[in-house]
């Protein structure tokens, strides 16, 4: 399946964009000392909006478009990301997914785009959707609130099977306007994720096109990370075309993916998530959806939607 598609060399040529335009897009870049290329997009320096858009579609693997506009909520517009692609299962599962947790030593951070595809992490998902890419060059980026030491970078070179010198890394951090900007921008991931775990195949989706508001900055990485997860969760929505041939089965799944389905649905998600510990796992994982998902099935030409937003809680955890 599209083994011509590599996620990879399509990035690489974002990843260039910033390389080659710094000033302008607010990012800086620097080489370990084996001689792979960090970029800081947001660490030490501002990036910025436009910093955000190619950081998306360096995470989609160029496999999508992202691009930042208005949108309503209630009574309010905000600045919002909207994602498109005609790969959805390589570009959102196959790079975007953040399923890549790298330590080394003292360094966490968590890894997601096309290096992936390379690592194979985690490999369930990629015999999943049949996809794995040939590249001798990886670009990954990292959430993180500081720069990567050499030997995390050096892991990942490793898991890639590649030169130094052919790895490029963008890092931000969740409370920076691009890292605020490319996790907003993962509602067509998150949406494809949850109709995968009801049972849809990522295989059978065609096209995805999603939008959710981009949180305001604040200095504090947990309300950032919260209010990341509540833009998706009450304002964020997926439009997916498929080609599915048991209907009955297609709209039961609709019904059943947004995130108001979840028992823990209706609070802003810090206090959620301080309720449960701090720990995920003891999240209801049927929370971690979109507000509002559409679905069109090009066999047919019906289309379902299911959920809605939620300006309410939006507001509260954006501190309005």
């Amino acid at each position: 399946m599209h083994e011509a598609l590599s996620v990879n060399s399509l990035a690489w040529k974002l990843a260039e964009k910033l390389l080659n335009n710094q000033a302008f897009y607010g990012v800086h870049a620097s080489k370990t000392t084996a001689g792979a290329t960090v970029i800081d997009a947001g660490v030490n320096v501002s990036g910025g909006f436009q910093a955000g858009e190619v950081l998306t579609e360096t995470c989609l693997g160029g496999a999508g478009t992202a691009r930042i506009d208005f949108k309503s909520y209630g009574d309010l517009a905000l600045p919002s990301i909207t994602v498109s692609t005609d790969y959805p299962a390589i570009a959102a599962l196959g790079s975007q997914f953040a399923g890549w947790r790298i330590k080394e030593g003292d360094s966490i951070a968590i890894g997601s785009g096309p290096a992936r595809a390379l690592a194979l992490k985690p490999k369930a998902i990629y015999e999943e959707i049949g996809y794995k890419d040939v590249s001798d060059k990886a670009v990954i980026t990292l959430e993180s609130n500081k720069l990567p030491s050499d030997a995390l970078i050096e892991k990942v070179t490793g898991a890639c099977n590649i030169a130094p010198e052919n790895l490029i890394a963008v890092v931000a951090p969740t409370a920076s306007i691009a890292g605020l900007t490319q996790v907003a921008g993962r509602i067509v991931e998150v949406g494809i994720h949850k109709l995968k775990t009801l049972g849809l195949s990522p295989k059978l989706i065609r096209y995805a096109i999603g939008y959710a508001p981009v949180p305001p900055v604040c200095k504090d990485f947990e309300v950032a990370m919260a209010r990341t997860n509540d833009a998706i969760l009450y304002g964020g929505t997926v439009y997916c075309t498929v080609e599915y041939d048991d209907e009955a089965e297609l709209q039961k799944i609709v019904e059943k993916a947004p995130s108001g389905t979840s028992k823990d649905y209706g609070k802003p998600f810090l206090q959620i998530f301080r309720e449960a510990d701090r720990d995920f796992y003891k999240i209801d994982h049927n929370l971690f959806a979109p507000a509002t998902l559409i679905i069109n099935n090009a066999k047919t030409g019906n289309t379902f939607k299911a959920g809605e937003k939620n300006p309410k809680v939006l507001f509260q955890s954006l501190g309005f």
